[in-house]
Protein backbone atom coordinates (compact mmCIF):
# COMPACT_ATOMS: atom_id res chain seq x y z
CA UNK A 1 0.00 0.00 0.00
CA UNK A 2 1.02 3.44 -0.46
CA UNK A 3 2.95 4.62 2.64
CA UNK A 4 1.51 7.93 2.44
CA UNK A 5 -2.32 7.02 2.22
CA UNK A 6 -1.80 4.63 4.74
CA UNK A 7 -0.20 6.47 7.03
CA UNK A 8 -3.12 8.96 6.23
CA UNK A 9 -5.95 6.55 7.02
CA UNK A 10 -4.33 5.34 10.02
CA UNK A 11 -4.01 8.77 11.47
CA UNK A 12 -7.33 9.96 10.60
CA UNK A 13 -8.76 6.20 12.49
CA UNK A 14 -7.33 7.37 15.46
CA UNK A 15 -8.59 11.06 15.60
CA UNK A 16 -12.21 10.28 14.54
CA UNK A 17 -12.73 8.21 17.79
CA UNK A 18 -11.90 10.93 20.31
CA UNK A 19 -14.33 14.02 20.90
CA UNK A 20 -11.18 16.45 21.08
CA UNK A 21 -9.55 14.99 17.69
CA UNK A 22 -12.35 14.04 15.54
CA UNK A 23 -12.24 17.26 13.43
CA UNK A 24 -8.54 17.34 13.24
CA UNK A 25 -9.58 13.37 11.68
CA UNK A 26 -12.39 14.51 9.07
CA UNK A 27 -9.60 17.32 7.73
CA UNK A 28 -6.99 14.11 7.21
CA UNK A 29 -9.82 12.31 5.57
CA UNK A 30 -10.08 15.04 3.25
CA UNK A 31 -6.47 15.37 2.49
CA UNK A 32 -6.35 12.19 1.78
CA UNK A 33 -9.41 11.60 -0.74
CA UNK A 34 -7.58 14.96 -2.38
CA UNK A 35 -4.29 12.80 -2.81
CA UNK A 36 -6.19 10.02 -4.24
CA UNK A 37 -8.93 11.71 -6.61
CA UNK A 38 -5.24 13.61 -7.60
CA UNK A 39 -4.44 9.71 -8.90
CA UNK A 40 -7.77 9.14 -10.32
CA UNK A 41 -7.45 12.42 -12.36
CA UNK A 42 -4.01 11.58 -14.02
CA UNK A 43 -5.49 8.65 -15.37
CA UNK A 44 -7.75 10.90 -17.90
CA UNK A 45 -4.83 12.68 -18.59
CA UNK A 46 -2.15 9.39 -19.19
CA UNK A 47 -4.69 7.07 -20.79
CA UNK A 48 -6.34 6.11 -24.36
CA UNK A 49 -10.38 6.21 -23.98
CA UNK A 50 -9.61 2.18 -24.61
CA UNK A 51 -6.93 2.19 -21.73
CA UNK A 52 -9.98 2.46 -19.84
CA UNK A 53 -11.35 -0.82 -20.95
CA UNK A 54 -8.38 -3.26 -20.46
CA UNK A 55 -8.16 -5.70 -18.12
CA UNK A 56 -4.97 -7.10 -17.77
CA UNK A 57 -5.46 -9.11 -14.95
CA UNK A 58 -8.89 -11.01 -15.94
CA UNK A 59 -8.25 -14.14 -14.52
CA UNK A 60 -6.74 -13.17 -11.28
CA UNK A 61 -8.46 -12.83 -7.78
CA UNK A 62 -8.56 -9.42 -6.23
CA UNK A 63 -9.27 -5.74 -6.83
CA UNK A 64 -6.98 -5.89 -10.25
CA UNK A 65 -8.87 -8.14 -11.82
CA UNK A 66 -11.29 -5.26 -13.36
CA UNK A 67 -10.78 -2.52 -15.48
CA UNK A 68 -10.07 1.50 -14.49
CA UNK A 69 -13.28 3.16 -15.80
CA UNK A 70 -15.10 0.02 -13.66
CA UNK A 71 -13.11 0.70 -10.92
CA UNK A 72 -13.76 4.11 -11.09
CA UNK A 73 -17.49 3.90 -11.44
CA UNK A 74 -17.68 1.23 -8.63
CA UNK A 75 -15.78 3.50 -6.09
CA UNK A 76 -18.18 6.02 -6.52
CA UNK A 77 -21.54 4.25 -7.14
CA UNK A 78 -20.92 2.89 -3.18
CA UNK A 79 -19.87 6.12 -2.13
CA UNK A 80 -23.11 7.69 -3.47
CA UNK A 81 -25.53 5.18 -2.24
CA UNK A 82 -23.80 5.13 1.10
CA UNK A 83 -23.75 8.77 1.87
CA UNK A 84 -27.20 9.98 0.11
CA UNK A 85 -29.67 6.65 0.34
CA UNK A 86 -27.66 4.68 3.51
CA UNK A 87 -26.71 8.03 5.59
CA UNK A 88 -29.08 11.02 4.60
CA UNK A 89 -31.50 9.47 2.88
CA UNK A 90 -31.60 11.82 0.46
CA UNK A 91 -31.61 11.28 -3.41
CA UNK A 92 -28.10 9.51 -5.01
CA UNK A 93 -26.29 12.30 -7.16
CA UNK A 94 -26.69 9.48 -9.40
CA UNK A 95 -30.24 10.29 -10.05
CA UNK A 96 -30.42 14.02 -9.08
CA UNK A 97 -28.37 14.85 -12.08
CA UNK A 98 -29.58 12.28 -14.21
CA UNK A 99 -25.93 10.29 -15.04
CA UNK A 100 -27.42 7.22 -15.99
CA UNK A 101 -28.61 8.89 -19.75
CA UNK A 102 -25.34 11.23 -19.28
CA UNK A 103 -22.25 8.54 -18.57
CA UNK A 104 -24.31 5.89 -21.11
CA UNK A 105 -24.40 2.95 -18.11
CA UNK A 106 -26.57 -0.10 -18.80
CA UNK A 107 -27.04 -0.44 -15.04
CA UNK A 108 -27.64 1.24 -11.31
CA UNK A 109 -25.70 -0.69 -9.37
CA UNK A 110 -22.41 -0.67 -7.73
CA UNK A 111 -21.36 -3.69 -10.66
CA UNK A 112 -20.59 -5.94 -7.96
CA UNK A 113 -22.26 -8.80 -9.86
CA UNK A 114 -20.33 -7.74 -12.78
CA UNK A 115 -17.33 -10.76 -13.86
CA UNK A 116 -14.54 -10.63 -16.18
CA UNK A 117 -15.78 -9.59 -19.87
CA UNK A 118 -18.72 -8.56 -18.73
CA UNK A 119 -16.56 -5.82 -16.91
CA UNK A 120 -14.48 -5.13 -20.49
CA UNK A 121 -17.74 -4.93 -22.17
CA UNK A 122 -19.50 -2.55 -19.71
CA UNK A 123 -16.25 -0.22 -19.60
CA UNK A 124 -16.24 0.24 -23.08
CA UNK A 125 -20.14 1.62 -23.10
CA UNK A 126 -19.14 4.50 -20.65
CA UNK A 127 -19.24 8.55 -21.19
CA UNK A 128 -15.52 8.33 -19.70
CA UNK A 129 -15.71 12.33 -19.30
CA UNK A 130 -19.29 12.16 -17.95
CA UNK A 131 -18.24 9.60 -15.04
CA UNK A 132 -15.53 11.88 -14.14
CA UNK A 133 -18.23 14.91 -13.61
CA UNK A 134 -20.30 12.42 -11.52
CA UNK A 135 -17.08 11.27 -9.35
CA UNK A 136 -16.19 15.38 -8.83
CA UNK A 137 -20.05 15.18 -8.03
CA UNK A 138 -20.14 12.85 -6.01
CA UNK A 139 -16.95 13.72 -3.54
CA UNK A 140 -17.83 17.02 -3.19
CA UNK A 141 -21.16 15.83 -1.88
CA UNK A 142 -19.71 13.67 0.43
CA UNK A 143 -17.03 16.15 1.68
CA UNK A 144 -19.84 18.64 2.41
CA UNK A 145 -21.53 16.24 4.35
CA UNK A 146 -18.48 15.01 6.33
CA UNK A 147 -17.81 18.34 7.48
CA UNK A 148 -21.27 19.40 9.05
CA UNK A 149 -21.36 15.83 11.41
CA UNK A 150 -20.91 16.10 15.03
CA UNK A 151 -18.86 13.59 16.96
CA UNK A 152 -22.04 12.48 18.38
CA UNK A 153 -23.21 11.65 15.25
CA UNK A 154 -20.46 9.34 14.43
CA UNK A 155 -22.02 6.61 17.26
CA UNK A 156 -24.99 7.08 15.27
CA UNK A 157 -26.23 3.26 14.16
CA UNK A 158 -27.96 3.29 10.64
CA UNK A 159 -31.90 2.61 11.12
CA UNK A 160 -33.43 -1.21 10.30
CA UNK A 161 -35.73 0.35 7.90
CA UNK A 162 -33.20 1.81 5.98
CA UNK A 163 -32.38 -1.66 4.26
CA UNK A 164 -35.81 -2.30 2.94
CA UNK A 165 -35.74 1.38 1.61
CA UNK A 166 -31.99 0.50 -0.25
CA UNK A 167 -33.21 -3.15 -1.36
CA UNK A 168 -36.18 -1.36 -3.45
CA UNK A 169 -34.27 1.30 -5.04
CA UNK A 170 -32.57 -1.53 -6.88
CA UNK A 171 -29.13 0.32 -6.89
CA UNK A 172 -27.87 -3.27 -5.40
CA UNK A 173 -27.65 -6.24 -7.27
CA UNK A 174 -29.39 -9.14 -5.59
CA UNK A 175 -26.33 -11.90 -6.78
CA UNK A 176 -24.86 -13.04 -4.25
CA UNK A 177 -21.50 -10.71 -4.92
CA UNK A 178 -23.54 -7.98 -4.38
CA UNK A 179 -26.37 -8.13 -1.97
CA UNK A 180 -24.43 -8.69 0.97
CA UNK A 181 -23.28 -5.11 0.87
CA UNK A 182 -27.10 -4.14 2.26
CA UNK A 183 -26.45 -5.63 5.47
CA UNK A 184 -22.67 -4.36 5.57
CA UNK A 185 -23.17 -1.08 5.36
CA UNK A 186 -26.20 -0.54 7.34
CA UNK A 187 -25.06 -2.71 10.36
CA UNK A 188 -22.24 0.07 10.53
CA UNK A 189 -22.85 3.29 12.55
CA UNK A 190 -21.67 6.57 10.67
CA UNK A 191 -18.08 5.83 11.82
CA UNK A 192 -17.70 2.70 10.57
CA UNK A 193 -19.15 4.01 6.78
CA UNK A 194 -16.25 6.83 6.69
CA UNK A 195 -13.66 4.10 7.55
CA UNK A 196 -15.27 1.98 4.96
CA UNK A 197 -16.68 2.90 1.99
CA UNK A 198 -15.48 6.44 1.90
CA UNK A 199 -11.30 5.99 3.02
CA UNK A 200 -10.01 2.19 2.78
CA UNK A 201 -12.52 1.31 -0.52
CA UNK A 202 -10.65 4.52 -2.29
CA UNK A 203 -7.20 3.49 -1.89
CA UNK A 204 -7.91 -0.15 -2.41
CA UNK A 205 -9.46 0.60 -5.68
CA UNK A 206 -6.89 2.97 -6.75
CA UNK A 207 -4.04 1.42 -5.76
CA UNK A 208 -5.34 -1.50 -8.15
CA UNK A 209 -5.87 1.15 -11.09
CA UNK A 210 -2.33 2.21 -10.67
CA UNK A 211 -1.40 -1.93 -10.72
CA UNK A 212 -3.55 -2.23 -14.41
CA UNK A 213 -2.38 0.87 -15.47
CA UNK A 214 1.91 0.19 -15.06
CA UNK A 215 0.78 -3.38 -16.64
CA UNK A 216 -0.74 -1.65 -19.61
CA UNK A 217 2.37 0.79 -19.81
CA UNK A 218 5.00 -1.98 -19.10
Amino acid sequence: MNKEWSELNKTMQVQIKKKDTYKMGINTLLSLRKLLMQTLVSFKEELSREDFNLIPFINAYGYHSKTIAYSIWHIFRIEDIVAHTVISEDEQIFFSGNYKERINSPIITTGNELIKQQIADFSEQLDIKELYSYIFEVCESTEKMLKRFSYDELKKKIPEERKEYLKSLNVVSGNEKAVWLIDYWCNKDIRGLIQMPFSRHWIMHTEACLRIRDKIHS
